[in-house]
């Protein structure tokens, strides 16, 4: 599970499961390039990795726009050569609930379907063409299992159906890269964890969730950092096309 030596693009790499997931690989020896549309979070948390010794860098891209994904790719490569792990961890939020507008739908996609195909082609062809690499497409328990409205009874929250939409076809998609690019070499794998535990998740909501989950709690900042690396690394030489859920049991 070492990854000395090597290069680790982490799409929305600061935000609540990025975080851990930049941690995680710079941890493992990764140098580890945190990219999303705002530069400063990144800069920020790249440089606190830095402080502790980490190799660590920040990257700006714009998702929804093909163009400055290879811009992004194409400096990654003259500057590193290969880029042999991406992990897909972005995300837009866009959609707030079920009647929200098709426009919200729209903007989407632009992000969460179009965008992550786009990065996935972009960066797999290089790998291809090295004869290795390794995708980590970060989904989500709600592209396992059907939504559980009860969980937000008596809260203003709820979950909206674009992301189940993209986080269902995310997984889909994995199986789909890990065929097209294994013959080559590279293996295309994704994760599913289950809630994150912030500040925002609070009374009903949060025991209303935690019923469901077996261990009782929810994700931790430590909880995904184990499934990443395994992914990443050597350790899973001969693993491709499938789908880890850490989700403490909620989908069981």
């Amino acid at each position: 599970m070492n990854l000395d030596g090597r290069t680790a693009l982490v799409t929305g790499g600061y935000g609540i499961y990025g975080a851990p997931i930049s941690e995680a690989l710079a941890e493992a020896g990764a140098h580890v390039i945190i990219a999303s549309r705002s530069i400063k979070p990144c800069a920020a948390f790249a440089a606190k990795l830095r402080e502790r010794g980490w190799k660590a860098d920040a990257e700006s891209f714009d998702q929804s726009s093909e163009s400055s994904i290879l811009q992004l790719r194409d400096r990654l490569i003259k500057q590193f050569s290969a880029v042999p792990i991406l992990v897909n961890n972005s995300v837009g939020r866009t959609m707030r609930g079920f009647d929200d507008s098709l426009e919200a739908w729209h903007q989407s996609m632009q992000v969460n379907a179009d965008g992550f195909f786009a990065i996935s082609r972009a960066f797999i062809e290089p790998m291809m063409a090295a004869g290795q690499g390794s995708i980590v497409n970060i989904s989500s328990i709600q592209g396992v299992v059907a939504p559980d409205f009860s969980n937000y009874a008596g809260t203003n929250k709820t979950t909206p159906p674009d992301y189940h939409f993209h986080k269902h076809g995310m997984i889909g998609l994995t199986k789909y890269l890990a065929a097209y690019s294994g013959p080559r070499g590279v293996r295309v794998n994704a994760i599913s964890p289950g809630g994150f535990q912030t500040d925002d998740h609070q009374e009903p909501f949060l025991s209303q969730y935690c019923r469901r989950v077996f261990l009782g709690r929810m994700a931790r900042h430590d909880d995904i950092k184990g499934a990443v690396v395994f992914l990443a690394s050597d350790a899973s030489g001969y693993i491709t096309g499938q789908n880890i859920v850490v989700d403490g049991g909620y989908t069981v």
